[in-house]
């Protein structure tokens, strides 16, 4: 596996859990807040893979 390869899983990893994070935080303002938040962080991080070279 290359390293993009891997970054790449690790990424899709990082928004799995923040997802699992989001649906834990189901009820409670500030920790849906905080999970979307850092949702959102692991899709910008995920924009270079899908960018043209």
């Amino acid at each position: 596996m290359t390293d993009n390869q891997i970054n790449f899983i690790g990424w899709i990893l990082f928004v799995i859990s923040a997802l699992g994070f989001v649906v834990a935080s189901v009820g409670s303002f500030w920790s849906m807040f905080g999970s979307i938040f850092f949702l959102v962080a692991c899709l910008v991080f995920l924009i270079p893979f899908f960018r043209k070279k």
